[in-house]
């Protein structure tokens, strides 16, 4: 007898621990979503120069880059946004000793925050020596503020959508009980660049850049539980 009424008191208790632990409050889940396109206001080129041989002469690389530095700095870039990427061979030395017909190639990586500094730059280096440009990545300077004000919309738009749907049947919408976010936003793919080959009009003016940057397109959406008021 004492043995069964042990058991009984263990069920018992067991039971109260289970139904403290079950929410038996009334919820409603939504979801609620926001979204904004902007133009990239940061875009990384890179720009690779190559040796190439001008009847018998050899145009450098040392030549090329010093018409490359001079360009980007008439362009007003500053000096942290000018890098250098790539050399194409770590043992250049050697190569050049081995072979003195060998071609060096070298990569620069610019930052540009306006584009029509690119066409500006481009019209003042020797076309033969510019084996490739591309867009490496693009950026918005004020990202984390747009994602923010974004989740935040995403919240209420969840939180509007409850209290509408509540209203319709007579109820009133409660607390926040628990919210997630996504993340799911859309970044244009790094692409090769063509440049102008002429920028330069008639006039001495640099024509504007006619690289189309597209959008970067931010896109939030939040889950979110409330509570059905009482």
């Amino acid at each position: 007898m004492k043995k069964i009424s042990t058991l009984i008191l263990l069920v018992s208790i067991a039971l109260t621990g289970f139904a403290q632990t079950v929410d038996l409050r009334r919820k409603i889940e939504v979801n609620g979503t926001a979204e904004k396109e902007v133009t990239p206001d940061i875009i990384n080129v890179s720009i690779t120069l190559k040796e190439y041989m001008d009847g018998k002469n050899k145009v450098t690389i040392s030549q090329l880059e010093n018409q490359l530095e001079k360009a980007v700095n008439e362009a007003g870039i500053p000096k942290e946004d000018f890098t250098i990427n790539n050399l194409s061979s770590y043992n250049y030395v050697y190569q050049k000793k081995k072979n003195p017909d060998f071609l060096a190639s070298k990569q620069y990586g610019i930052k540009f925050h306006d584009l029509n500094h690119f066409n500006q730059i481009m019209s003042k280096l020797d076309a033969k020596g510019i084996q490739s440009t591309n867009i490496d990545s693009y950026d918005y300077s004020k990202i984390n503020d747009l994602k923010n004000e974004l989740k935040l919309k995403a919240l209420l738009s969840a939180k509007e959508k409850a209290a509408y749907l509540l209203n319709g049947i007579g109820e009133k919408l409660g607390m926040a009980i628990n919210i997630v976010e996504n993340e799911d936003s859309n970044f244009p793919s790094p692409r090769p660049v063509m440049y102008m080959a002429k920028a330069a009009m008639a006039d001495g003016n640099v024509a504007e850049s006619d690289i189309d940057v597209k959008k970067i397109k931010l896109s939030f959406q939040v889950h979110a539980v409330f509570e059905i008021a009482k």
